[in-house]
Formats: structure tokens, sequence, C-alpha cells
């Protein structure tokens, strides 16, 4: 098969990923379950080192003395695609990741309001995290043309590789790529502030050099809206402290306290039907107690600050995993699978059917 039949094939049952290993035949994961192409035969080497000269193109080179490497693919009138290819066992492997046709608007992700209202803010810092496959570039992306779409302002990208494209609408977009437009995440923000930015969105915090050069560009007047790998809005701050020595941190902290606007968490379930995900969110508003609990090293009594401060547009996981099981979108057993306290969440989803019984 060609790379484009089997692109096509991926966009046609649906699904988010396409594995190529040299061994096996191509394989897809749809909704979460990864099965074999149907009819398909095992790729050899050869069939999979093809798929990446045509993939990779002019940056075959630059694969093959790196070993693996992450760019963006499209297909006129097809999809975009987030490609990585890597080698194993001698042999090259690629993974291809759908990227929506469109950049979905905040309604259609059911963002809830307030983590609206973060994307509208002058300063500060928004992070937006969960685990890998949760969606969190998509909704970076619509928080950005929900700005874009409501003021003038000068929005920065940096990203690894760029997924979604943008037009200017309001706002003027630069989107700039690692390893194409500039040599790293770090070396990117040490110039950005002479880029006359006004919101810098950064596709992932790695290193300690990234995140500190991200506080310091929320510090200093800018929009940062950043990506993090943490399950929940608690360990997202633990998680940033802890990259940092020990003589650091108390400064870290202060810096975070005094500039962080939000944190959103999210998670995707399988919905009952099994054919779409419904979204399921954490919401932390940096409010003057989160500010004091941050600043003074109690991040671990935001949990319960979490519960109760809803009027703040606070909301905690595993209520809004017991909420898709009672607007019944999500099975009890799908929602524990995913939540990071399931006796906590069994609770909560036990006095549901009770409630129902």
């Amino acid at each position: 098969m060609k790379i484009k039949e089997l692109l096509e094939q991926m966009v046609k049952e649906g699904s988010s990923d396409l594995i190529l290993k040299a061994g096996t035949p191509p394989y897809l994961r749809t909704f979460g379950e990864l099965v074999f192409l149907e009819g398909a035969q095992a790729l050899t080497p050869a069939d999979t080192e093809n798929f990446a000269k045509e993939v990779l193109s002019q940056n075959f080179d630059r694969f093959t003395e790196k070993m693996e490497l992450d760019l963006s693919y499209e297909i006129k009138g097809l999809s975009r695609f987030r490609v990585n290819a890597f080698k194993q066992r001698g042999s090259i492997g690629i993974v291809f990741r759908r990227i929506p046709d469109k950049v979905p608007t905040v309604e259609e992700l059911q963002l809830p309001d307030v983590v609206k209202d973060f994307a509208l803010r002058p300063r500060g810092l928004v992070l937006v995290t969960g685990p890998a496959g949760c969606g969190k570039s998509t909704t970076m992306a619509s928080l950005v043309n929900y700005r874009n779409s409501r003021e003038a302002c000068h929005i920065m990208t940096i990203e690894d590789p760029v997924e979604f494209l943008y037009e200017d609408d309001k706002a003027i977009i630069n989107q700039r790529q690692v390893g194409r437009d500039t040599n790293s995440f770090s070396k990117a923000l040490k110039h950005i502030l002479r880029q006359d930015p006004d919101v810098i969105v950064l596709g992932d915090m790695r290193d300690l050099e990234t995140i500190s050069l991200a506080v310091t560009a929320a510090e200093t007047g800018h929009l940062v809206i950043a990506n993090l790998h943490t399950s929940d809005a608690l360990s997202t701050i633990d998680r940033i402290i802890d990259v940092f020595p020990p003589h650091q941190q108390s400064q870290i902290r202060m810096q975070v306290s005094v500039n962080l606007v939000g944190v959103v968490s999210q998670l995707l379930v399988k919905q009952i039907s099994g054919s779409a995900w419904a979204p399921a969110f954490e919401v932390m508003v940096a409010t003057l107690a989160v500010r004091n609990m941050i600043r003074e090293s109690k991040s671990h009594q935001l949990s319960q600050l979490l519960q109760t401060q809803k009027k703040q547009g606070m909301l905690i996981m595993n209520q809004s995993l017991a909420n898709l099981v009672r607007e019944n979108k999500s099975s009890v057993d799908d929602v524990l699978a995913v939540s990071s306290e399931p006796k906590e969440l069994q609770k909560l989803t036990q006095n549901l059917t009770s409630n129902i019984a």
C-alpha cells in the first residue's frame, strides 16, 4: 500500500493514530482500541524506509543523523498529521496522529466558562495539562482562536511540531516550529520578548530552563499559555517547583504564586456509544487563597480548596467524571479507569446509582 492509501483508510475509520512497524501490518487506534488494518500484509523494513523517505522528504538526512524526528505532514484534501519517525531494532517505525481539519471552538470542546476568561487575560501563566492523547493541543488551539477572534494582539507560538494552522482574524499569529524555525523551546523563549508578543503559546514545557523562561515571560507582562504532562491541577504546581534545585524553589514558588492565572487539566473518556469521546476537566483558578497556598508551600491543601470554591469556577476532576455518569454519557467502569482517585470516585458514582434506584 502507498502511504496516502493508509492515511485515507485512517481518516475513513475515524482513527486517531496510525502505527507502522516492520514485521507487522499497519495498526490503527480508533477511540482507544488498537487493531491491525484488516486485509493488510506485514510491512517490510524496505516498506517503512520508503514511507519515511516520502513523508520526511528533505528531512530524511536529519532523521538518519538523529534517529528520531517530529514533524507535521499534510495531504491536501485529506488532513494534516503529526508524525514521529524513529529507529527500532535497526528498522524504521512511524506513528501518525491525525490533526483535526479545523480548530474546534471552546463551545464544541465544552470548556468551562472560566477557562475562556483565561485566554483573554492581559498577562500571566495559563497551564493546560493532562496525559498524552487527552487533547491538550486541541484545547490550547481553541483558546488561541478564542483570543484571535476577539482582540487585536500579537500571538507567538513555539511548537514541536506545528499542528493546527491558524488564520489571522483580529490578531496576527506567528507559528515557529522547533527544528525548522528555531533550535529549541528555550532558545526561542530567550529572544521572544524582542518580537513584541502579547500572547506566547508553548507546545511543551520540558525542562528547567524552559519553565523558568516561561514564568519570566509571564512576569514581564505577557500571557503565556503552556502545556504540561501532569495528571491534575494539583500535581502541576509541585511538578513545576520540583524541577528546580532546592535553593531556587522558594523563589519559583513566589513567581508562580504571583503570575499564575489558572490550570485546566483534562481527560478524554469513551462515551457509552463507543464512537465518541467525552471530555472531563479539573480547573484551578488562581484566587488569593490559591496564591497564598502556593507561596507558603501548602499545595497539598489545594484539593480541599477546589471543593469549597466552586463559585470562583473551581472544578475537581472526579466531580466532572461523575457528571459524565449522571448525564449517561460514559459508564462507571470507563470513568473509574481514568480517575487518579478511583476510590473517591466510586463513592460518588455509588451515590448516583443509589439515587437513580
